[in-house]
């Protein structure tokens, strides 16, 4: 029995040192006669109550504006030249050869509605020794595009563009009895001219291909200067004596402008033309417009380019072709 109220009592004290041993969570230690240093705090302290007071700040306005305009502008000019002695016995002629390009672009975009306007300017002239001087080149071209968007890839647009050249156009031929080269005036300024304004709808899948179908579009083709007649009764689709000739017809434009490698540009433009008054294969006009253009360094760049045509108006049933490569240099604004 004694036995039991020992372990009884032994069993209790060991719960109660365990309970106040859990309660202590530190042990006072007497440090009145230990040597005890504390390290001095770098940082600085400061006594009494930290004050703040507010800081009123002025507000800043950025005077921003969000430009909606894109425009970019290149300039091209190419020149040839050749020259042989009187003795030179590989064959050759003396000749010179300048030719230029201006080609400038504006788009405006802003939330469904879009606008843009390109212009392309090109003129050439080559002068061979005992010949007269001809034209390498000569185009003026402006398309000014309106366009609603309907669609992720479909917009409703609207356009006119305008189409004519700068200088006159000849046919040479020498004569039989003194072998010189003559030439017969067949085009210049606004003779022909062409003024196209066209509705429809536009497929743009990417931004570098899209295609226009013209449902409703009307084309003016000028004839301002009777010379070009040479005789003729009917040039460019305009009768002696009239000055215009107006034509309703589907409209189909097909662009691609993209850098297919570094530094190396494809532009194509095809197009096609088919009055609603004679719906046959000789009346559809063609065009295809390409160019590629490769730049060597910040100022030099060479160029292909190439227009294939079919126009029945023009006075040949056959399509027309000429082709164009060219070094020189080249600027792009901006750059």
């Amino acid at each position: 029995m004694k036995k039991l109220v020992a372990s009884l009592v032994i069993i209790l004290s060991i719960c109660s040192v365990r309970s106040y041993s859990q309660e202590i969570d530190t042990i006072p230690i007497n440090t009145k006669d230990l040597n005890i240093k504390l390290k001095r705090s770098p940082l600085p302290s400061r006594q009494g109550p930290l004050n703040f007071e507010p800081v009123k700040l002025k507000p800043y306005v950025v005077n921003a504006k969000v430009n909606y305009w894109k425009t970019r502008t290149n300039i091209g000019i190419n020149v040839n030249q050749a020259q042989f002695s009187n003795n030179w016995k590989g064959g050759g002629v003396n000749s010179v050869a300048v030719g230029g390009l201006l080609n400038y672009k504006a788009e405006y975009n802003k939330n469904s509605y879009s606008y843009v306007t390109e212009v392309i300017l090109q003129y050439g002239k080559v002068k061979n020794k005992d010949q007269l001087q001809k034209k390498t080149n000569d185009r003026i071209f402006w398309d000014n595009k309106a366009s609603f968007q309907l669609s992720k890839n479909w917009f409703f647009f609207g356009s006119v563009s305008f189409e004519s050249q700068f200088d006159n156009g000849y046919r040479y031929y020498r004569d039989n009895n003194t072998q010189e080269e003559q030439q017969v005036l067949i085009s210049r300024f606004m003779a022909p001219g062409y003024l196209t304004e066209s509705i429809g709808f536009e497929y743009k899948p990417v931004k570098y291909f899209s295609t226009r179908i013209g449902t409703g579009t009307a084309r003016q083709t000028f004839v301002l200067d009777s010379t070009v007649y040479d005789g003729k009764t009917n040039v460019y689709g305009v009768d002696k004596g009239k000055k215009f000739r107006n034509e309703l017809a589907f409209q189909v434009v097909s662009s691609f402008d993209k850098d297919i490698f570094p530094n190396t540009n494809l532009k194509a433009r095809y197009l096609m033309f088919v009055p609603y008054e004679d719906i046959t294969w000789s009346k559809i006009d063609h065009r295809l417009d390409i160019a590629i253009t490769a730049k060597i360094n910040r100022f030099m760049n060479t160029s292909l380019t190439g227009v294939m045509l079919f126009d029945a108006d023009t006075g040949t049933n056959k399509i027309q072709a000429n082709q164009t490569l060219a070094l020189g240099f080249g600027f792009t604004f901006p750059r």
